[in-house]
């Protein structure tokens, strides 16, 4: 149920209901949070004051790292994923009455979750964003996703291609909904993703727990939530929850927003001890090319989402042979537009949790801010836990983070992999920096080029590094192309980004305001 109400106190009751399947949605975003190094109950701090604090010093990295690239660019954060309007301004660029806004059904964002076990039992984070979704016609939305397709017109698409931009387009244009109560119904979950497994990756499903929820918050001015609440351990027909520290295995709950259906997931129970992979999205699992302005555009608005080579039969590898691996996807794209991301999750790589950017942080500093945080969380949250990370070099905020994480929270970091993009794509003109690599073990970290690298490791023991593959690191700025400097590079590409930019923001100062 969702309703404008007073808080009210935390519930938790036993129920047997038949619930329908729960389908794919995504994303909410993030306003007050709580980063936690033992999470137990629920808890409420202001979240955007732990951002804020991540940001200090990030102006001068940038600065030293890309001297006059655009900061959007070199830290593969492409500017089309910035400054999406919200609340009011969505109401103003469609022309929606408040009488009109107030006729729409209340539907809801829910992103899969995770859960800890603590002294009390396992504790789940809630996740997500409460919405209204204009009606908007198909020529609006034509203008509108013109926005985005920057040097394109949607009409000169295949037909398939202009249903998904306006697709991409409508979650943009929706209205985030203050105030809310939000409660949930979680029940045992069969399956999830897509790994040529039956049940979709190695999680199983628990024998009970099937109870009802509700948030002990209402809802951010931005319509989100984002709590830990403890679930009870309620029988059912199979037993019970298996408890966190007495299993090995991941459990399966799915998670129902009680009075839509648009805001289902499937989140994970994952115990104290065990193996994560936290894998960023974009030019690692599918081919993105943010490096390259116009492909990037069309690929993540308009084209269907496709796999890098054969990145799935690795992750599915993985998963089959490693049953009790949690995976868990952290993508910085901005939550408004993750609904094509989850669904190119659970049809491609095994079921996992999930990670977007925060709603209401759109520029850079905090884009790059909101990664480190949220690896810090959940770094945290499972202080017992060894951690693979899965990226690629065309992310500065990767670059740092990674190599940092290894330095700060020793013993956790099993592996780093990193796609070397500039390598693999000749279209890559971006440097990234190898210094922070200096001093790691280099069993403990792979630059490479193709899946098949990744392949035959013994990653479960530490074995991280293919022999075979060269690694060429320079613990410095790499991957400037051949025969220019850092500044030249820098210009070159900056002329073609500013055109970009000139024409996106022509649009967007019409179509926004």
């Amino acid at each position: 149920m969702i309703s404008s109400i007073t808080p009210v106190l935390l519930t938790v009751l036993p129920v047997a209901l038949a619930v329908p399947h729960p389908m794919i949605t995504p994303a909410p975003s993030l306003s007050d949070r709580s980063p936690p190094t033992r999470v137990v109950g629920h808890q409420r701090r202001d979240f955007f004051d732990d951002i804020v604090s991540g940001i200090e010093g990030g102006a001068s990295y940038v600065e030293s790292l890309v001297g006059s690239f655009p900061s959007y660019v070199a830290e593969g954060v492409p500017n089309f994923f910035q400054d999406f309007p919200t609340g009011s301004a969505v109401q103003k660029s469609i022309g929606l009455s408040d009488d009109d806004l107030d006729a729409l059904p209340t539907q809801v964002l829910n992103i899969p979750g995770y859960a800890n076990w603590t002294e009390q039992g396992w504790n789940l984070r809630y996740r997500g964003n409460v919405y209204k979704q204009p009606n908007i016609s198909e020529s609006q939305l034509n203008d509108l996703a013109n926005v985005f397709l920057v040097g394109t017109d949607i009409e000169s698409l295949p037909a398939s291609q202009q249903v998904q931009a306006r697709n991409m387009t409508a979650s943009i244009f929706v209205v985030q909904q203050e105030d809310q109560n939000v409660t949930f119904h979680i029940e045992p979950a069969d399956t999830q993703g897509t790994d040529r497994e039956s049940g979709g990756s190695g999680a199983i499903t628990p024998g009970g727990g099937s109870q009802n929820t509700t948030l002990p918050y209402l809802t951010t001015d931005q319509g989100d939530y984002d709590w830990f609440v403890p679930l009870q351990n309620v029988s059912g027909p199979g037993g019970y929850l298996l408890p966190g520290n007495g299993t090995n295995s991941l459990q399966r709950v799915n998670v129902y927003a009680n009075g839509t259906d648009s805001g289902n997931a499937t989140s994970y129970l994952v115990p104290e001890l065990g193996l994560t992979i936290i894998s960023d999205i974009d030019d690692i699992l599918r081919i993105t090319k943010i490096y390259q302005p116009a492909e990037g555009l069309l690929n993540s608005f308009a084209r269907p989402f496709t796999p890098w080579m054969n990145m799935p039969a690795i992750y599915a590898n993985w998963s089959k042979n490693i049953p009790e691996m949690h995976f868990h996807y952290l993508t910085t794209t901005p939550e408004q537009v993750t609904r094509n991301y989850m669904d190119f999750i659970y049809k491609t790589y095994p079921g996992g949790s999930f990670d977007t950017r925060p709603l209401n942080f759109s520029d850079v500093s905090a884009t790059l801010s909101i990664r480190r945080f949220l690896l810090d969380r959940i770094f945290q949250t499972y202080p017992h836990r060894k951690f693979i990370l899965m990226a690629d070099t065309s992310n500065s905020d990767v670059m740092k983070a990674y190599p940092a994480l290894a330095h700060d929270y020793p013993g956790q970091v099993q592996c780093i992999f990193l796609r070397n993009t500039s390598a693999t794509d000749p279209e890559d003109k971006f440097p990234y920096k190898t210094d922070g690599f200096k001093g790691l073990n280099q069993n403990k970290y792979m630059f490479f080029t193709v899946p098949d690298d990744l392949a035959n490791l013994d990653i479960v023991n530490g074995q991280c590094y293919n022999v075979s593959v060269p690694q060429n690191v320079t613990f410095s700025t790499q991957g400037l192309p051949f025969g220019l400097s850092k500044e030249s590079a820098a210009s070159s590409v900056q002329i073609g980004w500013n055109v970009l930019v000139l024409g996106m923001l022509a649009w967007g100062a019409t179509a926004w305001l």
